[in-house]
C-alpha cells in the first residue's frame, strides 16, 4: 500500500471494507508492535498495547486528519497506550526484556549456517549482543528497537513513537550503533 492510498484505504476501512483493515493492518502492525516493545514490555502487555492502539483506531478513524500521516498517528497513540499500561501498573520497565527480540537479529544475522556448531555459537554471538544492547542507554535500547521494525517506520514514524525531533533521530542511531560496536569490540 503506498503511502498516498491511505485516504482511500481509511475510507474503504470505516465504511467496513475488511480488505482494506487487512491492508492497514499488515502495513502497520510491526510499527505498533515495534513501538509497543521499545518501552520494554513483556509479550501480553505488548500485545494489551497493540490491540488499544487498533481499537483507538477503529474509534477514531474519521479523526484522522491527514491520512499519509498514518503511520504516525499509530506509533503516536501506541506510545501513548504504552505509558498509560505504565501508568495503570504503577510499576517499572523491566530492563532486560529482549527475548522476542532476539529472534528478528537472530534470522537477519544468521544465514544458512550448514555446521553443527553455527547455531551454538549464533546462540552465543547473540547472547553476547543482548548483553551488550542491554548495557545501552534506555534512549537507545528504544529508538533502535523502533527502527528495525519490519518494513523499516519513516523517520516521522519514529519521532512520533518516541516523541523525538525527526532530525535527532539519524544523529542518535548513529551515536547508539556506535556505542553498541564499542562494547561488542571491547568483549
Amino acid at each position: 500500500m503506498a503511502e498516498p492510498e491511505n485516504a482511500a484505504v481509511l475510507r474503504a476501512a470505516a465504511a467496513g471494507d475488511q480488505k482494506a483493515w487487512e491492508s492497514i493492518v499488515d502495513r502497520y502492525a510491526n510499527l505498533v508492535w515495534s513501538v509497543a516493545r521499545s518501552f520494554q514490555l513483556g509479550q501480553s502487555d505488548a500485545s494489551d498495547v497493540s490491540q488499544a492502539t487498533w481499537l483507538r483506531l477503529v474509534e477514531h478513524i474519521a479523526d484522522v486528519r491527514d491520512p499519509d500521516k498514518l503511520g504516525s498517528w499509530l506509533a503516536t497513540t501506541a506510545r501513548r497506550e504504552a505509558l498509560a499500561l505504565l501508568r495503570r501498573g504503577g510499576r517499572d520497565v523491566p530492563a532486560g526484556a529482549a527475548t522476542d527480540f532476539v529472534g528478528i537479529i537472530g534470522g537477519a544475522l544468521a544465514g544458512d549456517d550448514e555446521e553443527p556448531d553455527a547455531g551454538v555459537l549464533r546462540d552465543e554471538r547473540d547472547a553476547a549482543l543482548w548483553h551488550e544492547f542491554r548495557a545501552l542507554s534506555g534512549p537507545c535500547q528504544q529508538l533502535l528497537r523502533v527502527l528495525i521494525a519490519d518494513p523499516p517506520p519513516s523517520y516521522a514514524e519514529v519521532s512520533a513513537a518516541l516523541d523525538v525531533p525527526v532530525g535527532s533521530i539519524g544523529p542518535t542511531r548513529q551515536r547508539c550503533l556506535g556505542a553498541l560496536r564499542r562494547r561488542l569490540g571491547s568483549t
